[in-house]
């Protein structure tokens, strides 16, 4: 079921993926290199204007653990923006150690592809608002399916799901929100995946948060317009300053398009 146009604000969300400590970024999951330091990003982004954080501990699930919270309760001391924290969170007792160290939110991808029971235990215990599903999603012989241990090229490997049916099914179970990582487009800074995106739109009601290929401001704007998400997630642009935030979201706003300001 789809949602109605949305009067609230959209979310303009810098994506951290954190391996080793620091803050790293590759093209389509591949070739990682170091952008900075944890710390570091996460105050400048909060200074800036982002609406939110979202950390992704991207060798947690393919090296079999949960996610290094020790920076978690650094970030939180040093900043006053919600943020969400992802990586090997296989049960509600991982979930709460994330959460207790100052996460708003905590995501879960591989291990909810392989449990899909986690998604109804978690919200069970912390409510929707807290728990969000990550999708990671790639279009193969005309459909889009997902992938899960993407975190480690290598290790990447089919679940076997349809992206669409796998977003309403995640939905159904109390899932508070999506973001559906379009591998396709990640890195490319060639645009969202503005097909996929209004396809995962028309099925499911609750927040959906674009992910993938945002490379100018005007790629937000269309993702935005053309495929109603709830929030753009975005990594390269921001990380290099390509796309500044304040300028962003004066951008945004002079479309149209209802944001934050700060």
């Amino acid at each position: 079921m789809s949602k109605p146009q949305s009067n609230l604000a959209r979310r303009i969300i810098p994506c951290l993926d954190v391996r080793d400590g620091e803050v790293v970024k590759g093209i389509q999951f591949r070739d990682h290199r170091v952008m900075g330091g944890i710390i570091e990003l996460a105050t400048r982004y909060s200074a800036e204007g982002a609406d939110e954080l979202v950390f992704y501990d991207i060798t947690a699930s393919p090296q079999g653990r949960s996610v290094d919270s020790e920076w978690v309760s650094s970030v939180a001391e040093v900043i006053d923006i919600p943020f969400c924290v992802a990586g090997g969170i296989r049960s509600v007792e991982d979930a709460r150690k994330v959460l207790q160290r100052g996460a708003d939110k905590i995501s879960i991808n591989t291990p909810a592809v392989q449990r899909p029971d986690l998604i109804n235990e978690l919200v069970d215990a912390f409510g929707s608002q807290c728990v969000v599903v990550g999708v990671d999603s790639v279009l193969q012989e005309g459909e889009w399916v997902t992938r899960q241990m993407t975190g480690i090229p290598d290790q990447m490997q089919q679940t076997g799901r349809r992206t669409l049916a796998w977003l309403e099914e995640a939905a159904e179970r109390g899932a508070g929100e999506i973001v559906l990582n379009c591998m396709g487009s990640d890195g490319t800074r060639q645009g969202f995946d503005i097909e996929q995106l209004k396809a995962a739109r028309s099925l499911i009601s609750i927040p959906l948060i674009a992910s993938g290929g945002a490379g100018n401001a005007g790629h937000f704007i269309d993702v935005f317009q053309q495929a109603d998400v709830d929030g753009a997630l975005a990594a390269t642009v921001f990380h290099n300053n390509k796309v500044p935030i304040p300028a962003l979201k004066q951008m945004l706003s002079a479309a149209g398009i209802g944001v934050r300001q700060t």
